[in-house]
């Protein structure tokens, strides 16, 4: 039996004549897998993917090793989960980021388990990890005060509760030699496989760009595509907006530690920060960034003051949200990728918070999942949320906005109904892209969601997801 084609269900009636809905399988990802050249790729960089035994099949990579081998430790700067069960490896990676100063050399990511409430076991787990990759690069990370700290980011996914299988773990990493990590494409693609869960396809990007006349190169890789609402920020600051989500972004870029975790905050808000598949929160969710300089020569690292940042933010915050519109697009079991946005509102503060209610409104989801253009579930969400300024209905306008470039659909214009043509309305809710676009007509700002539909085949993967 073929368990991902289409199912045919009935609905409970006392009609025979009751109506029939066929399910519709989750469309291809694999063109979302795309080829990168070798040139894409950020300076200064070794790493690979490989299969250490957390994971049943050998076929399946499970275990990332990445370095930066520049002669410079790396800015680096994170985001982590919110979540009040932090994963061990957030933990860790938090307490790295502090007594390093934002400096580091390494990542290493496991996937299979998550090492998510596992106590004190789970702890002494997540710090060997880092442990024994800080033992693959010869120079260590110093303290302000001049002592030796650990230069390593460690993350995990997978199923929580279970602890690491950690001697397979080390034996992987310590198995590692210079010849078995690499630069090229073929490299950074291992490395990005073994981020896996139930991820479809490899989340692997790379490009380059300029600031002050310089060429540099930023490459990513990220995976999720269940268990995703993402509500990060930097360790520090607890007050901002809000099967995992992890990523890593690597330049060859020279940029203090400090106006790399500003620049990090500021894009995870406009990216990570802006994606929901099904509106949970993860224990492990985490970002991390590191900037080597490899291609920088001599030149100072670009700070907060420098009029270079705000390019460089703006880079980094637009391939950031490249990488996360690859989870929503790999969402389980979703046939939908859905834009939401939200203009004319008094803040962005108010404008995201809209944009997130749409987006995790199961009611708005399964409309999408059935291309029904039910609008009026859109503004009953938009109208939950409490603003810094009441909506007023009167002013509120929703249009469905077709992916090709074609007309838009109006559904309701300053808080009056039109007379929707429903067939023009289903061409558009046919298609895979489309943008659901609400205008509070409040302010003058306006954010972003990135967002899919419920189907079945959600909840058959998540019914069965430790069997």
């Amino acid at each position: 039996m073929n368990r991902m084609g289409p199912s045919v269900w009935r609905r409970f009636s006392s009609t025979s004549s009751s109506p029939v809905f066929v399910a519709k399988p989750a469309p291809s990802k694999a063109r979302h897998h795309v080829q990168i050249p070798d040139t894409s790729f950020p300076y200064g960089y070794s790493l690979t993917g490989v299969h250490c035994g957390v994971k049943k099949n050998p076929s399946v990579l499970d275990l990332t090793v990445i370095l930066s081998t520049s002669s410079k430790p790396a800015s680096a700067a994170a985001c982590f989960t919110r979540n009040a069960f932090k994963a061990a490896p957030v933990l860790v990676c938090q307490d790295v980021l502090e007594k390093s100063a934002g400096r580091a050399h390494a990542i290493v990511t496991n996937s299979g388990c998550a090492n998510a409430v596992t106590g004190k076991q789970g702890l002494e787990d997540a710090w060997a990890m880092v442990k024994a990759t800080d033992t693959l690069l010869p120079k260590k990370i110093k303290s302000k005060a001049g002592e030796d700290v650990h230069g390593t980011f460690v993350m995990s996914t997978g199923v929580i509760g279970q602890n690491l299988p950690i001697a397979k773990i080390l034996s992987g990493i310590s198995s590692l030699v210079p010849s078995s990590l690499g630069s090229d494409f073929a490299a950074w693609e291992r490395a990005a496989k073994a981020f896996m869960t139930t991820d479809t396809f490899p989340k692997l990007r790379a490009r380059t760009f300029s600031l002050g006349g310089q060429t540099f190169r930023m490459a990513g890789m990220d995976k999720g595509a269940g268990m995703i609402h993402p509500n990060m920020g930097p360790p520090t600051n607890p007050a901002q907006l809000h099967a995992t989500l992890l990523g890593c972004i690597l330049t060859d870029a020279a940029i203090s530690p400090q106006a790399l975790q500003s620049a990090l905050t500021y894009a995870v808000d406009r990216s990570f920060n802006s994606i929901s598949v099904d509106g949970e929160m993860s224990t492990n969710d985490t970002i991390v960034v590191l900037a080597n300089g490899a291609a920088a020569g001599e030149a100072k690292e670009i700070e907060e003051h420098d009029p270079l940042f705000p390019a460089f933010r703006e880079e980094l915050t637009s391939f950031a949200a490249e990488l996360a519109q690859l989870v929503v697009r790999d969402g389980e079991g979703a046939t939908k990728f859905v834009t939401v946005s939200v203009e004319g509102a008094p803040t962005f503060t108010d404008a995201h918070r809209v944009a997130s209610k749409i987006s995790t409104s199961a009611l708005v989801k399964t409309a999408l999942y059935g291309e029904d253009a039910n609008w009026g579930r859109i503004l009953a969400a938009t109208g939950s949320v409490p603003l810094s300024t009441p909506i007023d209905p009167y002013r509120v306008n929703v249009t469905f906005v077709p992916a090709d470039g074609s007309t838009p659909l109006p559904v309701l214009v300053r808080g009056e109904p039109e007379l929707v043509d429903e067939v023009r309305a289903k061409e558009i809710l046919s298609e895979e892209d489309f943008e659901i676009k609400v205008d509070l007509g409040l302010g003058s700002e306006s954010a972003q969601y990135w967002t899919c539909d419920f189907s079945y085949e959600y909840v058959r993967i998540n019914g069965d997801y430790r069997s």
